[in-house]
């Protein structure tokens, strides 16, 4: 088993660069006007052009009109959409396109309910709740997670190189996602950081082939 990797909230084309020479699977564009890491449209088409071959997109959402997602979509047809905000399943499936659905990992949320909700996504992602839609920045219980489930996981939440690998082992979900963990400050992403964090997601496979 490999766990695959998403650097998310990308704002600069080195960055795009450097999270593809590293490894990386899937890199994230924030959609979302309210977040720091905000990309407007106008910067899509330039981000992606940085993108390896085999490098996925993945272009975030917040509660978001559906003409701006289809314009999101029309700049960067190959992208995978993520919704992070209070769409339901019908909302994130209209577009024909394969998606991942945040779920705030909140006391008293059900994974498999989750499940059962969101049957058309290609994956669920799980992070930490907070005051704001998006990340926090902080972990959260990994043991809240059922060992048993039938769909793709991507862990997130404060993950970082210092303990990517424990959330590996742990959790072994189909990937992991990190934003602030590898950064300099909002959207600015640090190379060593990438690179520290990567290398130790493979640290993780190699000890823990099962």
């Amino acid at each position: 088993m490999r766990t695959r990797i998403k650097i998310c909230g990308l704002t600069r084309e080195a960055d795009v660069a450097t999270a593809c020479a590293a490894g990386a699977d899937a890199v994230g564009f924030v959609c979302y006007p309210s977040s720091p890491r905000h990309v407007a449209p106008q910067r899509l088409r330039a981000l992606a052009r940085e993108l390896g071959p085999f490098t996925v997109p993945v272009l975030l959402f917040v509660n978001a009109a559906p003409d701006l997602v289809q314009a999101a979509r029309d700049l960067v047809p190959t992208a995978v959409l993520q919704f992070q905000g209070d769409e339901l399943e019908p909302e994130c499936a209209r577009y024909g396109a394969p998606y991942v659905r945040a779920v705030r990992m909140a006391e008293g949320v059900d994974l498999l309910d989750c499940e059962r909700s969101f049957p058309s996504a290609a994956a669920l992602l799980l992070d930490t709740p907070s005051e704001a839609y998006g990340g926090s920045g902080r972990a959260f219980d990994w043991s809240r997670i059922p060992a048993r489930r039938s769909m793709r996981v991507i862990l997130a939440g404060g993950l970082n190189s210092d303990n990517v690998m424990r959330a590996v082992q742990a959790v072994r979900p189909y990937a992991v996602d990190v934003s602030s963990g590898v950064e300099e400050a909002p959207g600015i992403k640090s190379a060593t950081r990438i690179r520290d964090f990567v290398d130790a997601v493979r640290r993780a496979d190699q000890r823990d082939p099962q």
